[in-house]
């Protein structure tokens, strides 16, 4: 440890941490094993960090929610293994809404992303630069966003989706689909993520197949529904679509105009 960096006599270090020079860490704070604190970094009470993070200079982690409900509830931001958060991130922990902000293993957040309260960002997802997710936002595993997108409170994203630049995300996106445009839209699914991540080519065409009765054929969301649950071949993703549509009682992003 550094001596001119600040830690809390009660903040709970592990081992083989490194805080670097003029970063300062509060009470109520626990960084794991071998995770690495760049200069210039703050840590507000409620942060949990997990083993192997990386945090870059200037990031602000579990100040409290800019959020005028909140009053002073003892809540956590909470980091997994193997995260890396780039210079200027913020992250607001959580309000008693989930009493948690939480961002799973092994993700990437970019410079000058902006996590509010009570987000939920699953595993391996990747964060482009200057994105804000405002509060109760909750993104699934292996998403991809590109830089520059504002996502709105309350929206979910689905596993494996990818989100294109400098779009507003104002309605849930489902798993493996591809969106851009303004407003939304889909624009097909997330082949090249899905070939990376070792999904057969059969596979993929079966997604292919379910939203293009979803997005493509004209039917409505309720008559598409019935027709890929009789249609389509039985598979884990096929339930994971339909379920991801049938949970999202505030609509989903539209289809290609």
């Amino acid at each position: 440890m550094s001596q001119l960096c600040y830690i809390h006599p009660e903040a709970k270090i592990g081992k083989n941490v490194t805080i670097e020079p003029f970063s300062t860490v509060y009470e109520n704070v626990h960084i794991d094993d071998g995770t690495w604190i760049g200069p210039n970094v703050t840590i507000f009470p409620g942060a949990r960090i997990g083993k192997n993070c990386r945090i870059f200079p200037g990031a602000v982690i579990s100040a409290i929610p800019q959020d005028l409900k909140f009053k002073g509830e003892n809540t956590t931001a909470e980091i997994g293994d193997n995260t890396t958060i780039r210079e200027c991130v913020t992250i607001n922990r959580g309000t008693s809404a989930k009493m948690k902000t939480a961002i799973g293993a092994g993700c990437l957040l970019m410079a000058y992303v902006h996590v509010a309260h009570d987000c939920i960002i699953g595993d391996n997802v990747v964060i482009a630069n200057s994105v804000n997710l405002a509060g109760h936002v909750d993104i699934n595993d292996w998403v991809i966003i590109e830089g520059g997108v504002g996502i709105s409170q309350f929206v979910k994203i689905g596993a494996h989706a990818f989100i294109t630049g400098h779009t507003g995300v104002r309605k849930n996106v489902p798993p493996f689909a591809k969106a851009a445009r303004e407003p939304l839209q889909y624009i097909g699914i997330n082949s090249v993520g899905m070939r990376r991540r070792g999904f057969s080519n059969e596979r993929i065409s079966e997604i292919e197949d379910i939203y293009r009765t979803l997005y493509i054929k004209g039917h409505n969301v309720t008559n598409a529904l019935v027709i890929i649950e009789q249609e389509a071949p039985a598979s884990h993703e096929k339930e994971q679509i339909l379920n991801f549509i049938r949970e999202s009682k505030d609509g989903i992003m539209r289809g290609i105009s």
